[in-house]
This record gives structure tokens, sequence and C-alpha cells, in this order.
């Protein structure tokens, strides 16, 4: 069982790359993001799943979660990346309060590599 790991809001949007949906109806999450409904809910659904991830709301505090694939309860938005994540065991912590530092070009690069090792590993068990 591999363990789920929490990484830097950063390095989700260094690495796999999110980016605007051409047929996007609205503009959420700072205009990556597609809706929970609509036309924009149509497109997620058709989109392939191991480029899409699920804003998620904090129940407990207000932070904000950025997860692998299509999830509905507590969702904000969606977003589609140029790179898949497929379904490794990561979650990206987007912090409510105004970033108070960025990560370091070290650090950044640190988080990327346990990304792609996450990644060699699901596709080792997929073989």
């Amino acid at each position: 069982m591999i363990k789920c790991i929490t990484l830097h809001e950063d390095t989700f949007y260094e690495h796999f790359k999110p980016y605007r949906h051409p047929k996007a109806k609205y503009d959420t999450w700072g205009g990556y993001g597609l809706e929970t409904f609509g036309s924009d809910l149509n497109l997620i659904r058709r989109h392939p799943p191991d480029y899409v991830w699920t804003v998620l709301e904090d129940g407990f505090c207000d932070d904000c979660w950025i997860v692998p694939e299509f999830h509905y309860v507590n969702r904000i938005c969606y977003l589609v990346t140029e790179l898949p994540h497929y379904s490794i065991p990561i979650e990206f912590r987007v912090k409510y309060r105004p970033k108070l530092f960025n990560l370091t070009s070290l650090g950044l690069t640190r988080q990327i590599s346990q990304i792609k090792r996450l990644q060699s590993e699901r596709q080792a068990l997929n073989r």
C-alpha cells in the first residue's frame, strides 16, 4: 500500500501544468477551473480521467485541496492538466491565507522528484 503524500500547491502548478480548457464557460479558480455544473461538468465527464483533478474544500478549516480524479462531495471546481496523474496517492494543500512563502527551487525539485517516484511505482504496479 502506498501512503498518500501532501505537497505544496506550487508543485502542482509547476509539474502537472493545469490549463484553461478551451471550451470552459466560466472563469473560476484563477481561470484554470471548470465549474461543477452544466457544460463545464459535461466536459470533465468526457475528459480522460488521468488528466482530471478536483479542488475540494476542507470542512475543518478554510484550506482547499487539489486531488486527482473526479470527486463529487465538497468539490469547488475541476482542473485539467497537461500531464497525467495515473491516480497516484497525492494531494496538494492550498492555504486559505495569502501565501507566506513559495517553495525554493530546491524544495520544488525535491517535491517533483517525489511525484516522479510515485508515478514510477504506480506504473510498475499496473504492469
